[in-house]
């Protein structure tokens, strides 16, 4: 099995889709996937085995990197190009308590933590 990730034209992954490869090369699934859908497709590795992280829905395709970035979750938020991860523009307090980003003013607000059962 093979996972494919469709992008557009602005390297953003639209979709992604598994096909069979088993002949010896592994072009088997690519070549479906051009000939009966069209679009541009670039492979990915469930595993991470290649290309830093797994495509889905929103990622985005380095193409100068040859890897996938998850999706940008918040506009102020900077790519760490050494783990290819994105990260707030200001660290999260160091304490025992739950915090969500807050994009509007740009801080960590305290939020409920996890209820017990």
């Amino acid at each position: 099995m093979a996972h494919w990730a469709e992008i557009d034209e602005n390297n953003v992954v639209l979709r992604v889709l598994v096909t069979d490869n088993d002949d010896s090369n592994g072009d088997e699934g690519y070549q479906w996937l051009i000939d009966n859908l069209g679009g541009r497709w670039i492979q990915t590795s469930y595993n991470r085995n290649f290309r830093r992280n797994f495509a889905g829905p929103g990622s985005i395709y380095d193409e100068e990197e040859d890897i996938f970035l998850p999706a940008k979750p918040f506009n102020s938020w900077i790519l760490n190009r050494e783990l290819y991860w994105w990260e707030a523009p200001i660290l999260p307090p160091q304490d025992d308590k739950f915090y969500a980003w807050q994009e509007e003013t740009l801080s960590w607000v305290e939020t409920p933590g996890p209820k017990r059962l």
